[in-house]
């Protein structure tokens, strides 16, 4: 890592005043009627994804104009920099389009194919998550921790199921059946990045799912390995945001959800 801490820093202080702005678009749409159109089957789409979207690029190119930025809805920019801003406008749609208050911002910054920064959102909930590598993780500037709980069957962990359920390989209903079966209980609230940031504040002792995008993990990820927790694939391979599988802990019950996850 070349660069200083007080230049993270900065770009985490970026991050986060970002994630707010567009966190407000999104807050000032979400009792209106929406405009919903679908990129699949299931997977929805509103004009606030793009409003939310449109803002943080903005944003990030009057600044950084030299960076890359990889975003969901569409508008990327490869720059063939070091840098590149990985984003979600709008974690959780389905919740947002019913009128559901678990949705989230993710902003994350990637240097060399490392996240360095990362901030999650959520407006209805007021909680902004925020990590920089090396400088802990924070909630609404205060430091998290992942919990403490090494009993699997003591664990409330979440987890997620994609879009393309009724046709993917890997749907994870096999393993929710089996989870269900070994830990406390497991919940499911529709946004990846909220469920991964739940874990770094103890709330969840673990999350898992298959078919993630990179902009679902890439900025919880930092905020949950700053808090102390462990990310890996469910297979414990290492993980990156391009992988389809992940596996998210307090660490400590890290191996006892991968053996019940994969089959023997």
């Amino acid at each position: 890592m070349s660069l200083s801490k007080k230049e993270i820093y900065t770009y985490r202080l970026f991050a986060e005043k970002i994630a707010k702005g567009a966190g407000k678009i999104l807050a000032d749409g979400f009792l209106k009627n929406k405009n919903i159109k679908y990129k699949g089957r299931i997977d929805p789409v509103t004009e606030f994804d793009l409003k939310s979207e449109k803002y943080i690029i903005s944003k990030i190119c009057s600044v950084f104009p030299e960076h890359s930025i990889l975003s969901e809805e569409g508008s990327s920019i490869d720059n063939n920099s070091d840098f590149c801003w990985v984003i979600d406008p709008l974690d959780g749609t389905v919740n947002y389009a019913h009128r559901l208050p678990s949705y989230a911002v993710s902003v994350a910054l990637q240097y060399r194919n490392e996240s360095i920064v990362g901030v999650v959102y959520a407006p209805e909930l007021n909680e902004l998550f925020s990590a920089s590598i090396g400088q802990g993780a924070l909630l609404n500037k205060k430091k998290i921790k992942v919990s403490t709980e090494k009993r699997l069957d003591r664990s409330l962990l979440a987890t997620g199921f994609s879009y393309n359920i009724s046709t993917a390989k890997e749907n994870n209903l096999g393993m929710f059946s089996r989870m269900m079966k070994k830990a406390q209980s497991v919940r499911r609230f529709g946004s990846a990045a909220l469920d991964i940031c739940w874990v770094a504040d103890g709330r969840f002792e673990g999350y898992w799912e298959y078919n993630l995008a990179p902009w679902d993990s890439a900025a919880g990820i930092i905020i949950l390995t700053e808090a102390g927790g462990k990310v890996s694939q469910v297979n414990n391979q290492t993980y990156s945001i391009f992988d389809k599988s992940i596996l998210a802990s307090n660490r400590l019950i890290h191996k006892s959800m991968k053996d019940c996850l994969v089959r023997k």
